[in-house]
């Protein structure tokens, strides 16, 4: 392997809606290094760091649909038994919560977190509250996924956050969705809910890491039982 094959390799893709916000973070970075030289270095490094932002890697996705697999990069807030969101047409009986929390420096490309199809879409406006709060849930403006899996309905919650002001959705009713597959976004800086359906059980605690695409957050028809964990 060559010196060109191993940056190729090193370099993360942009995903396409980040490309105007890096060409104009850019600009903007060139129009300060005509005010004094020190501005533009830093306009330089906010570029980069939107490209960082708009981020968009490969993922090894588990294929096993007795899994739900994290729907974004970020630290596990919330694992609660919780009534979902009435306009997601769940039912009024609590299902397992599963919150993910993104910071400004996580990658923000959102993952089906199980194979199926999408039954709904509900967009629903509300305020932008700090996201790990968990009256953010249930504030905030947010856009959920109803996604018809093997074992039951499954939601998924876009939710924005104190600088998310946009929320993304790539997809529409009625389409399949494998697990892994990219189906939203969200800038910058937010949460998203999973909301497991019954007979799931959490194999995340707060404060974990997860990685979209890869992490295992719930898990049907194992007698494990819920998982322990410690920090060390």
């Amino acid at each position: 392997m060559n010196l060109l094959d191993t940056i190729r390799n090193t370099l993360v893709p942009i995903h396409k809606e980040g490309y105007l916000f890096v060409a104009a973070f850019f600009v903007v970075s060139l129009v300060l290094g005509l005010i004094a030289e020190p501005l533009f270095w830093i306009g330089l490094i906010l570029t980069a760091w939107c490209a960082y932002f708009f981020r968009d890697p490969e993922r090894v996705v588990p294929q096993d649909e007795d899994l739900v697999i994290s729907p974004a990069d970020g630290r596990i807030s919330h694992v609660v038994m919780v009534v979902p969101p009435a306009e997601l047409d769940l039912g009024s009986e609590p299902m397992l919560r599963i919150s993910v929390f993104m910071n400004v420096f996580d990658c923000h490309i959102n993952r089906a977190p199980v194979r199926g199809r999408i039954s709904q879409i509900a967009y629903r406006a509300g305020q932008f509250v700090n996201a790990e709060l968990d009256k953010a849930s249930t504030d905030n403006e947010r856009n959920g996924l109803v996604i018809e899996s093997k074992h039951g309905k499954l939601g998924v919650v876009q939710i924005a956050g104190l600088v998310a002001r946009r929320i993304l959705c790539f997809v529409q009713p009625n389409e399949p969705l494998e697990a892994g597959e990219r189906f939203g976004l969200i800038r910058f800086g937010s949460r998203l809910d999973v909301y497991v359906p019954a007979g799931g059980e959490a194999r995340v605690s707060i404060g974990q890491r997860a990685i979209g695409g890869e992490t295992v957050l719930a898990e049907f028809g194992s007698t494990k039982g819920p998982v322990v964990s410690r920090r060390n």
